[in-house]
């Protein structure tokens, strides 16, 4: 089969057309590409100028790192059915038992930490199997299929704190999950850091990425092209569940309680981050970085405008305008992606260059 050909579907330009490009071409060129790191860039200058004594300091950092950790994870995560072109939607209702299981069954069942994680991300695992075999056997759009897994997992969630808190002491061990710092940050970070290494090579330099995004561009010219879209798909969900799994364990080491009313809302900040992914670093597609970009922007824009002295309500507002907007890029991008593959269709080909041999008789 003749997947290896198959070429990215981002708009970033290649190296051969930066070369050949002017500079101002180079850089008009390069804007969408970075344009969101410089603009996260510009934010953290602005507000450090801004904010002298709160913004640029090492406090302010943790606690950017820690609050936004398991966003981050859960964007991640979010992003990987991405690549396959469905919605999992489950990152947010998911993480509400999830938590909440990884304390009850140590607290109230007696078992050993380990266990009790080892459990949770099975079954957040299993989730996303199901909802692999909702979205692919079944054929139940993924919008719809992860609403419903998720709306029952939120009401096992509720049913099985009876709206409650669940308290009890935690081991220091698994405490130590999410309170251990290393130079100085919390350890959560470095996971997010390790996460998407790893993600990014197995998107980009592994087969199987890229037959996950062959399937996102056209599950149809994937089929035909010898790739099992339904097994991959599949393990695309599995994946997001097993990382929101994990998310779950980490914010139970960080709440040290479990409690139904927490974990919605992350899935909005969630989803804001894959979109935003989508528009940046490659733009036209969701990518592992750009996901990491679109994190940090949210994490840097909501501290330092809460640190101005917005209300509380300017966390929500700054999520949802910003979720339109990367809406709205990210279809534009499609938009253009689509128009440059129509042209390329359109276009005839060149003819071939004949070298012709100088006539000797010419010549006399």
């Amino acid at each position: 089969m003749a997947t290896n050909s198959i070429r990215s579907d981002a708009l970033e330009p290649t190296r051969a057309e930066l070369r050949a490009a002017r500079p101002s071409e180079r850089a008009t060129r390069l804007l969408p590409v970075y344009g969101l790191p410089i603009l996260t860039l510009l934010l953290i200058a602005g507000f450090s100028l801004a904010l002298p004594d709160t913004f640029p300091t090492m406090l302010n950092l943790r606690s950017i790192v820690s609050d936004k950790a398991i966003i981050a994870l859960l964007s991640l995560a979010a992003m990987i059915p991405m690549v396959t072109g469905k919605i999992d939607l489950t990152v947010g209702y998911g993480i509400v038992l999830w938590h909440v299981l990884a304390i009850s069954l140590q607290t109230v069942s007696g078992l050993p930490w380990p266990v009790a994680v080892l459990i949770v991300v099975v079954l957040s695992a299993t989730t996303g199997f199901l909802n692999g075999l909702l979205v692919e056997v079944a054929r139940i759009d993924s919008f719809i299929a992860t609403l419903g897994t998720g709306t029952v997992l939120y009401a096992l969630a509720l049913w099985y704190t009876g709206g409650r808190q669940v308290v009890g002491v935690l081991p220091k061990d698994f405490l130590a999950l999410n309170s251990t710092f290393v130079f100085g940050l919390p350890i959560t970070g470095y996971y997010v850091v390790g996460l998407a290494v790893v993600m990014w090579f197995l998107l980009e330099h592994v087969p199987l990425g890229r037959y996950l995004y062959a399937i996102g561009a056209n599950p149809k010219a994937a089929a035909l092209n010898g790739i099992p879209v339904e097994r991959f798909t599949m393990l695309a969900f599995v994946a997001s569940g097993t990382l929101t799994g994990i998310a779950g364990v980490l914010l139970a080491a960080k709440l040290r309680i479990g409690q139904a009313s927490v974990g919605l809302e992350f899935l909005l900040p969630a989803l804001v981050g894959a979109f935003l992914g989508s528009t940046t670093i490659k733009p036209g597609r969701v990518n592992v970085w750009g996901t990491v970009v679109g994190v940090v922007i949210l994490a840097v824009g909501i501290a330092g405008i809460q640190q101005i002295g917005g209300s509380f309500w300017v966390e929500p507002l700054f999520n949802g305008m910003t979720l339109l907007v990367a809406i709205g890029i990210a279809g534009y991008a499609q938009r253009r992606r689509g128009a440059a593959g129509r042209r390329q269709l359109l276009q005839p080909p060149s003819a071939p260059v004949v070298a012709l041999e100088p006539d000797p008789r010419a010549q006399g």
